[in-house]
This record gives C-alpha cells, sequence and structure tokens, in this order.
C-alpha cells in the first residue's frame, strides 16, 4: 500500500468502507484468538509479547494506583490527560511491538467475557499493558478454568 501524499488531511478523509470492514475483521479476530488462548492456557502462564516483564513494569509506575482487577473507567482512560498518559506509555513501544497503535477490543473487567456492554475500544499497547497484568495476577486463569471443566460436563 503506497504511503498517503505530503499534504494529506487525516483529520478530514473519507472513511472507506471497505478499509472499515477490513479493521473490523482485524479486531474481531484478535479478540477471538485472543479468548481461544486463555480458554486452552492460564493466564498465568501466557506471555503475550517477548516484552512482557518491561511492558507490566512500565505499567506500574506510569499508572501506580491502577488496579488490574478494577473496572477500567473508560472515561477517565479516553479523558484529555488520560489520553496524553497513555499516549507517552505507548509510545515508548512504536519500534519494540507491531501495531502498538492499533486499535483492538479490551474487556473493562478481568471478571467478563467479551460482550456489548463488557467491551471496550482501545489501542493494542493498553490491551497488552493491562492483560499482561491481569494475567500475571491470575485473574484470567478462570477462563482456563471454566473451559476444562466444560469439556468435562
Amino acid at each position: 500500500m503506497a504511503a498517503p501524499p505530503k499534504d494529506f488531511d487525516a483529520e478530514n478523509a473519507d472513511n472507506f468502507e471497505d478499509i472499515e470492514k477490513q479493521f473490523a475483521v482485524k479486531t474481531v479476530q484478535h479478540m477471538m484468538t485472543y479468548w481461544q488462548l486463555l480458554e486452552n492456557i492460564p493466564g498465568s502462564k501466557l506471555r503475550l509479547t517477548k516484552f512482557d516483564d518491561e511492558i507490566h513494569e512500565h505499567l506500574k509506575t506510569a499508572f501506580p494506583d491502577f488496579d488490574p482487577a478494577a473496572t477500567i473507567d473508560e472515561d477517565k482512560m479516553k479523558s484529555k490527560g488520560g489520553k496524553e498518559l497513555w499516549r507517552n506509555f505507548m509510545n515508548e513501544y512504536e519500534n519494540k511491538i507491531e501495531d502498538y497503535n492499533f486499535g483492538t477490543m479490551l474487556r473493562s473487567n478481568a471478571k467478563f467475557e467479551y460482550g456489548e456492554k463488557e467491551t471496550i475500544f482501545a489501542m493494542r499497547m493498553q490491551f497488552y499493558a493491562i492483560e499482561i497484568a491481569r494475567n500475571k495476577l491470575g485473574l484470567n486463569d478462570w477462563i482456563y478454568e471454566k473451559n476444562q471443566a466444560d469439556k468435562k460436563s
């Protein structure tokens, strides 16, 4: 795909239906793949990137009050100040994590499955940071345990 011309204005660009559909397909595939991983591997044993430990430590430093077990306050995350904090966090991974700023779906709370009211739109690095923290605390292990129990019944 060719780069946009230098005078390209993203703020006033048309949305092309095919691009939106491709984006939606990729987002849903990412969501389904992650859920299948959690069903088959306890989250506490799962590594999402080769930088999981670094990302986790960075999250704790950049967001010391963040509680992976709590429901994410989407309004706070997407406020002007929240966006600035997350942008600074994410930019650290521009040359380390592929698609670091690509949009994806994130569960608002580790206790829930993906659902219309339990899912928010987030950037890939937000997803990684939050899900790595949840996995390290074993907050996603219930998904594996439920899947194993369902297989036995």
